[in-house]
């Protein structure tokens, strides 16, 4: 009976010895995108962005300028014919549609899982609470992958990858299989920014839906 139990002690903990490797694999690629994100206290720049179908065919491509402010204000404008602005002031969200003549407003969700513009502007301390998450490369190049770990997230996974330690671009794959390309040029990090331009200005005449 001692030999039985001395047996199923070491087997379970041997059992064990994985899920603590990748239990300390995921803390120390938390840390190590936490420091990668948090050196960023503001940060401006153009984007390109791509969203492909389930199936690999182009559905989208647009080009804009960001601008991103911790804790939680960003300012995404995309270029047209395919213009919008979307706005944060770390509390309320601003979409203008120019087209449309509509702005859309409502309550920042501070989720990190629901609103990935936080990643980059937002409190990142809270990145493992929030997702499984696994680096891979070396030197000047590394990849984080995000798997969200509450079941209603917007993605189902999302890889940020960055070089020489600057966001280089990010990969989003949604619940119906559509991915989106996020890849940033011209990075400049921590210079001054005014919080006027997160705090979005209502055109007069447009039409304003809350929710």
């Amino acid at each position: 009976m001692k030999t039985f139990l001395r047996s199923s002690i070491t087997a379970l903990c041997l059992a064990l010895l994985p899920l603590a490797a990748t239990a300390d694999d995921q803390a120390r690629a938390a840390e190590r995108l936490n420091e990668l994100l948090s050196r960023a206290q503001t940060m401006t720049g153009g984007f390109s962005q791509m969203t492909l179908s389930a199936n690999g065919a182009s559905l989208q491509e647009t080009t804009g300028s960001l601008a991103l402010k911790r804790p939680g204000m960003f300012r995404w404008h995309t270029d047209p014919p395919l213009e919008q602005i979307l706005v944060s002031n770390g509390e309320k969200i601003w979409l203008y549609d120019p087209d449309l003549e509509q702005v859309t407003i409502q309550q920042m969700d501070q989720r990190l899982s629901h609103t990935p513009a936080l990643l980059l502007s937002g409190d990142v301390s809270q990145l493992q609470e929030s997702f499984h998450i696994e680096v891979t490369g070396a030197g000047g190049v590394l990849d984080f992958t995000l798997t969200p770990k509450e079941a209603d997230s917007m993605f189902d996974n999302l890889r940020v990858s960055f070089s020489n330690g600057v966001i280089n671009d990010m990969q989003m794959s949604d619940p119906v299989g559509q991915r989106t390309n996020i890849l940033f040029r011209n990075v400049e990090l921590n210079a001054p920014l005014d919080d006027a331009q997160f705090t979005f200005v209502i055109p007069d005449g447009v039409d304003v839906i809350s929710e």
